[in-house]
């Protein structure tokens, strides 16, 4: 798997639009965030190892309506690691 955190510059007014969109519709979507700063979201996803980060991020994130500018940010290493479907179970 493939972790890449894409930082989101949106349309003025339309940020919330945006994240709910990526959060709904985008099955490989991990997390949206509201940041301050150059970028109105940070968003991460998690690719198959077929998947292109480049295709993704030009043909699903930067298609989204709403979205102005990407910055894109390729994960190298977890440091830590998301419980499974089952641990949160039990949580």
């Amino acid at each position: 798997m493939k972790t890449v955190f894409v930082q989101i510059k949106c349309e003025l007014g339309k940020t919330y639009d945006v994240a709910a969109f990526l959060a709904d519709e985008v099955p490989q979507v991990r997390s949206v965030h509201s940041t301050s700063g150059n970028y109105d979201l940070l968003a991460q996803f998690q690719l198959t190892e077929n998947d292109e980060i480049g295709r993704f991020v030009t043909g699903v994130v930067q298609t989204t309506p709403g979205i102005k500018d990407t910055y894109t940010i390729i994960g190298l290493n977890a440091f830590t690691v998301e419980p499974n479907a089952n641990d949160r179970d039990n949580l």
